[in-house]
């Protein structure tokens, strides 16, 4: 076991972040170690990894963030990468960021409901928040090159999801199998119902608010069909700056593990030509909001702050879990979630986690009133 490589602690290692992550991990043994790792409730699979890598596994449905905890104390990590799916991922961070580790972050959960919490505990003991997030990566790398002194915009791009030309009326009528049938990115369940809706790049957004310090107003989504532009920047001069390589979950990883060196890897380098016919089309377009109105709605509690962002974030995981569940269709989604930031005032701000908790679960439970059982 060489000091010289930096030691990698995995939270939601059976997921598609985690797996990402593992495979990094096997393809740069030279550089970095996996010094222990995490699952909800594979079990099984959880063994298995720990067996290969060698190294103490918690499983956080039983041992819950207290395993966590244990872990981090055992393995001493250089960095840590956060895969967890949802809110449940909001704890483990902050147990990082107390600890004074650095966070390379895929849960935008996290920064959405306690993005100015988290913010003051890596001040406080000295942790870096590296965001993994494809698009989050690519605006750090930006904002880092360009200067955020400089910055006048930040553009998000967005895939459209399987329903980017899908006419509202055909809308109505899909299904949960129709929604997991993402063109250009293999994820988790809800992130991938949360792309079709445009919800997660509604999250993105107040993410992306939060991370980088700038108005609602100076983002700007636009679809970008190929996802081979991650986000780009616009500069005060105009001039519009962007990151490109290949839909890969590896990418963004891999930059936050390197952090801040930019190293050679295993993976293939970018090359906008290297395509079956040699051609390689790039267009964009403006996010339907009328059709897909998450989008509209995650603007407005990025705009609004307080606890708003909580409520969006919280209603929407009890929408989509309806969903997949079939207890409401496709479109009443952004319609429950609509009803749930409007109908009630969320102006309290947050000052700690429990503050943070009680927004979330009063959310999760006029969320609920809104189903029809």
């Amino acid at each position: 076991m060489s000091d010289s490589k930096k030691k990698i602690l995995v939270l939601g290692c059976t997921g598609s972040i985690g797996t990402s992550t593992l495979d990094i991990l096997r393809n740069e043994k030279n550089r970095f170690e996996c010094c222990g790792l995490s699952a909800n409730s594979k079990k099984t699979e959880l063994e298995n990894l720990s067996k290969e890598f060698n190294c103490p596994f918690t499983l956080t449905k039983t041992d819950g963030i207290d395993g966590i905890k244990r872990l981090i104390d055992e393995t001493k990590p250089d960095i840590v990468v956060n895969g967890i799916a949802g809110s449940a991922g909001l704890k483990p961070s902050m147990t990082v960021l107390d600890a004074g580790i650095d966070l390379a972050l895929a849960n935008k959960e996290t920064v959405v409901m306690a993005g100015p919490l988290m913010f003051e505990a890596a001040k406080k003991s000295g942790s870096r928040i590296l965001p993994v997030d494809s698009e989050h990566s690519a605006i750090f790398t930006l904002v880092n090159s360009c200067g955020k002194e400089n910055i006048d915009k930040i553009v998000i791009t967005a895939s459209g999801g399987p329903f980017r030309t899908f006419p509202r009326e055909k809308l109505k009528s899909v299904t949960i199998q129709d929604a997991l049938k993402h063109p250009t990115w293999d994820m988790g369940v809800k992130i991938t119902i949360d792309s079709a809706t445009l919800g997660n790049k509604g999250l993105e957004v107040i993410e992306a608010v939060r991370l980088f310090d700038v108005r609602a107003e100076q983002v700007q989504v636009v679809v970008h069909p190929q996802s081979v532009i991650h986000s780009l920047v616009q500069t005060k001069d105009g001039i519009v700056y962007g990151q490109f390589s290949e839909p890969d979950m590896k990418h963004p990883i891999l930059q936050a593990l390197d952090w801040p060196e930019i190293l050679p890897s295993f993976m293939k380098p970018f090359d906008l030509t290297d395509t079956l016919d040699g051609t390689r089309t790039l267009t964009f377009e403006k996010p339907r909001t009328d059709d897909f109105p998450m989008l509209s709605l995650a603007f407005e509690c990025a705009k609004k702050s307080a606890s708003y962002p909580i409520v969006f974030n919280a209603a929407n995981e009890v929408a989509v879990q309806a969903f997949i569940e079939n207890k409401i269709g496709f479109l009443e989604i952004a319609e429950l979630v609509k009803n749930v930031i409007h109908k009630y005032e969320w102006t309290k701000i947050p000052r700690d986690l429990s503050d943070v908790f009680e927004a979330d679960k009063l959310a999760r439970e006029k969320s609920k009133e809104q189903i029809i059982h």
